[in-house]
């Protein structure tokens, strides 16, 4: 859908796509509207919203799939504070050890243990809800790249991809996150790099060319 309508992006003309010519085939007007919501509170899909904008412009800079994918992957993963999470905080070993199997009941546990420590409003989802929001999410990882298989997955570590990397710094550099901070940040670990390798992920990235990084000392320079 993106390919088809990224060259001039309007949020009616997507809108119109889903619900009127019903381009993702669903079946009934009440479907289109649960499917085009999704979309929206997974992707923004809005061209004046300031993250959804600098993907727009890596989606037209890196036109390789895979960097795509990766690129889509990461926008769900800033617009999701769930997706985001359980990213660094339960993915980012099995990405390190990859090819793992991903397990359900694992993914459950870890939820359940984020209910007792970090986010109580996990507490109130219900067992089938539990085990519904793993099956999404690993769908969801499998579908991006990061994982392959279908009843058992496993993980693929993923490569270096530019359009990924740059989204998610211009998101930190959003929310004016220090550039020393940046060299250290946890959410790089969404793409299974640890903070201790960030400094020559991005000495690598100005290698290609497809950013400045420079760090001298104390003195950080990283323009995109």
């Amino acid at each position: 859908m993106l390919m088809r309508y990224s060259s001039n992006f309007r949020r009616s003309a997507i809108r119109s796509a889903v619900l009127n010519e019903n381009i993702l085939a669903r079946s009934s007007s009440s479907a289109r509207v649960k499917l085009y919501q999704e979309l929206k509170g997974r992707y923004i899909l809005d061209e004046e919203t300031p993250l959804f904008s600098a993907f727009l412009e890596e989606w037209h800079s890196f036109p390789d799939e895979r960097d795509r994918l990766f690129l889509s992957y990461i926008l769900f993963a800033l617009n999701d504070l769930t997706v985001m999470v359980t990213s660094i905080g339960w993915l980012f070993p099995f990405l390190r050890q990859a090819p793992s199997e991903l397990k359900t009941g694992d993914l459950v546990a870890y939820f359940e243990h984020l209910a007792q420590t970090s986010y109580p409003e996990i507490k109130a989802w219900s067992p089938s809800t539990l085990c519904r929001m793993a099956r999404h999410y690993l769908a969801s990882v499998r579908d991006f790249g990061l994982a392959s298989g279908g009843t058992r997955k496993v993980t693929v570590r993923p490569a270096l991809q530019p359009a990924a990397l740059r989204l998610l710094l211009k998101a930190l550099l959003m929310v004016k996150v220090p550039s020393d901070e940046i060299i250290r940040h946890q959410a790089f670990k969404i793409l299974g790099i640890a903070p201790s390798e960030i400094v020559e992920t991005l000495a690598e990235l100005n290698r290609q060319r497809v950013l400045r990084f420079r760090m001298q000392a104390d003195v950080i320079e990283l323009f995109l």
